[in-house]
């Protein structure tokens, strides 16, 4: 049957769909008033506009399985162009063991509670528990930067949901398609190191060579580098794919990769791509709350998911967690919460699309459970984190904010100009500019207070809210970015104090 659209139908959807969008735009601000995450409210709105409501029919479970995955690819971009290398890197290897040794040790006990709790055959059960045991990045990503935590914290749960998500899928794939039970464990495990391999391979390729092209392209406008950046991220996902590679493992290290080289625009390319992010995930979940059917929601279905959810959140996680520490040795009190902020969000329904579009016998089912966990376990978790970082002493007081870096390119002089906000946290108040001591070569050439222009001089002292004009040669520009910031943290004596006491640690 050919499928048409034509301009009628334009219009309509555009209509619509800015509606809606926008609608979901403003509720952002009301979650985050009423303490509960966004993520709730669009689910709301998918199943207000769909059969049970406005009627709007939506069941094509195939064309929600790619519309999911084409969001999480530019979430998982998102986040990685968002989070910095050096904060991630000393916890990197707990992050990682938490992405795989972790999500094994949780499908384990997931699978094995669903069969005996809910009989379910052990395909379902393996299907459920690699289904709810990622964690979903952008619930991590939203959430826990605004929660001031220890970096090695923040660090080892970002790594974990921005890598878990590439063995997952290719887990509940082998699964839903029966090539696990056709090839046998041995094969699928080949299979799942064979794809995160060769898709990590792909991914730091792409990012190391889209870094190479881009600081040497002299695009005519500002505005087409953070395009050019997210483009290269997702077509690290696309040659991952052509070679039957993970593709969320290269999207996420393509990601990464290049939100930690020294690009042209780097903050204009963030804010870019969180806007993005944000549509991406406003789609997303109004798609999978048209996707349910809320006839088909029985008392048992809600058993099932809160009984899942308590084996989830009370036992696979924290056994995962401990179970992974051994990678890394934390306290008592940080293993804890790393057990409690195991979030979960859109990725454990998208990754029940997949069954459901191969036609799984109890796929649908399932895909209520799932659905079902989510929204009773981001009730709970999402608005308890803060407490629970509090009560377990691991919320750091008054933790400083990153300073906003942007830069622009000044090709004729091999150098980049910088501007920066003093903001309303930052110890660089007070500071006078000759106790920057910037890198060799470096200086701070304007300072824009208010409606005052200012051209520094050694004892000019700066003070909140004033915008910075810094010119740093390209070959001392980290170093200079990384000065800034320690003054930031750390006020004047920055360079004296313990790495520790900087970042807030101590």
């Amino acid at each position: 049957m050919r499928v048409t659209f034509d301009v009628e139908q334009l219009d309509t959807f555009l209509l619509v769909g800015s509606g809606v969008t926008l609608l979901a735009i403003l509720a952002v601000r009301l979650s985050a008033r009423a303490g509960l995450p966004s993520l709730l409210i669009y689910l709301l709105m998918g199943v207000v506009l769909g059969e049970a409501g406005l009627g709007i029919g939506f069941e094509d479970a195939g064309l929600a399985h790619a519309l999911g995955f084409a969001a999480l690819a530019i979430i998982l971009a998102e986040g990685g162009l968002t989070t910095t290398w050096s904060e991630v890197r000393p916890s990197v290897a707990l992050g990682a063991a938490l992405a795989t040794v972790g999500i094994a040790v949780s499908v384990l006990v997931v699978a094995l509670g669903a069969h005996l709790l809910l009989g379910l055959p052990w395909q379902l059960a393996v299907l459920l528990g690699a289904a709810t045991s990622a964690t979903d990045a952008a619930a991590v990503f939203s959430v826990l930067r605004v929660v001031p935590l220890p970096k090695r914290l923040v660090g080892a749960l970002e790594a974990e949901s921005g890598l878990n998500d590439a063995p997952t899928v290719v887990l509940v794939t082998l699964v839903a398609t029966g090539a696990a039970q056709e090839h046998g464990i041995p094969l699928m495990l080949a299979e799942i190191v064979f794809e995160l391999a060769v898709g990590s391979l792909v991914g730091l390729a792409v990012g190391v060579g889209g870094a190479w092209v881009m600081r040497r392209a002299a695009l005519p406008a500002s505005g087409l580098y953070p395009i050019a950046v997210v483009c290269l991220t997702l077509l690290g996902y696309g040659a991952a794919a052509a070679l039957h590679a993970s593709g969320f493992a290269a999207v996420y290290l393509a990601a990464l990769v290049l939100g930690n080289t020294e690009l042209p625009h780097r903050a204009a390319t963030r804010s870019f791509a969180e806007g993005v992010a944000w549509l991406a995930q406003i789609g997303l979940f109004v798609m999978l709350g048209l996707l349910l059917s809320p006839g088909r929601i029985t008392l048992g279905t809600v058993a099932a998911g809160v009984g899942i959810g308590l084996v989830l959140t009370l036992v696979a996680r924290p056994l995962s967690v401990a179970v992974c520490a051994l990678v890394q040795p934390l306290p008592l009190r940080e293993l804890a919460f790393l057990s409690w902020a195991g979030l979960r969000g859109a990725v454990p329904i998208v990754l029940m699309t997949i069954p459901l579009s191969e036609g799984v016998p109890g796929a649908e089912n399932l895909f209520d459970i799932v659905f079902v966990l989510v929204v009773v376990y981001t009730l709970v978790t999402g608005p308890t984190l803060p407490w629970v970082a509090r009560r377990l002493g691991v919320s750091g007081a008054g933790a400083v904010r990153d300073l906003e870096v942007e830069a622009a390119p000044l090709e004729r002089m091999a150098a980049d100009l910088l501007q920066l906000r003093v903001g309303p946290t930052s110890r660089l108040h007070g500071v006078e500019v000759r106790e920057l001591r910037l890198p060799t070569g470096a200086s701070l050439s304007l300072v824009v207070r208010g409606e005052e222009i200012l051209v520094p001089e050694g004892r000019t002292v700066l003070r909140h809210g004033d915008d910075l004009l810094v010119v740093a040669p390209r070959r001392c520009r980290e170093a200079t970015e990384q000065r800034l910031r320690q003054i930031s943290a750390g006020g004047r004596l920055a360079r004296w104090l313990p790495a520790a006491d900087r970042d807030g640690e101590a």
